[in-house]
């Protein structure tokens, strides 16, 4: 049986993502979820809550809560985790559409933000993009990230955690008059992508389902 570890930035069993995999994945899969904060109390948590840092992420707690995370503060943690998964798994799934070069991992290691850049890439045209991220902070960093698949970028703001920005964002990228929405986090689900294509009339990718096309093939 082949094991597949899953990574999340913030605190597993990732009960809102895990279940999107399990549905591509035969039943020959184990399934292995670890997470970044899994080790840290309930105090500990505080040291590791972005302030002014400009480098941050948004991911979720084992209770449901979200919490936004301070990436000097995060990588240590991610990469301790991630060195005591490799030992169990085959291949492991790093629950973030972020980048994170410094990680070391023997086992294959799938990065969903390069594989949506790199899908995005390899088209014959280069597209009007829209993304939409969970964070105002992420905006900067997000349209540098994705000046070097093209230069005509519009980001808007919606939480995966708070779904009455959702219409309004697809609006605003509508009216932009985007070729395609991406929805830049591991948060956004099947829901946000249906709701952003039937306020916008726009193709949009959701992560997650890429991630689980590209990994299937390994399998």
């Amino acid at each position: 049986m082949n094991k597949v570890g899953i990574l999340t930035i913030g605190q597993s069993p990732r009960s809102d993502i895990t279940p999107t995999f399990k549905e591509f994945f035969h039943d020959n899969i184990e399934f292995v979820e670890r997470g970044a904060l899994d080790s840290l109390k309930e105090a500990e948590l505080l040291k590791v809550i972005a302030k002014k840092e400009k480098n941050i992420y948004v991911s979720r707690l084992h209770d449901g809560r979200s919490i936004i995370i301070s990436k000097r503060e995060l990588l240590p943690l991610l990469q301790h985790e991630l060195s005591k998964l490799e030992r169990e798994v085959d291949m492991v799934i790093i629950l973030s559409t972020g980048d994170f070069p410094t990680l070391t991992c023997e086992k294959p290691i799938f990065y969903p933000g390069r594989i949506v850049t790199q899908v995005i890439a390899a088209m014959a045209d280069q597209p009007k993009i829209g993304l939409i991220v969970p964070l105002e902070e992420q905006r900067r960093i997000t349209i540098n990230k994705w000046k070097g698949v093209t230069n005509d970028i519009t980001v808007a703001v919606a939480s995966p955690y708070d779904y009455a920005n959702f219409k309004k964002a697809a609006q605003y990228l509508k009216d932009y008059q985007v070729d395609l929405i991406i929805l830049n986090s591991m948060g956004y689900n099947e829901e946000h992508k249906q709701l952003v294509r039937k306020e916008s009339g726009i193709f949009t990718i959701l992560p997650r389902t890429l991630i689980a096309r590209v990994v299937l093939e390994y399998l």
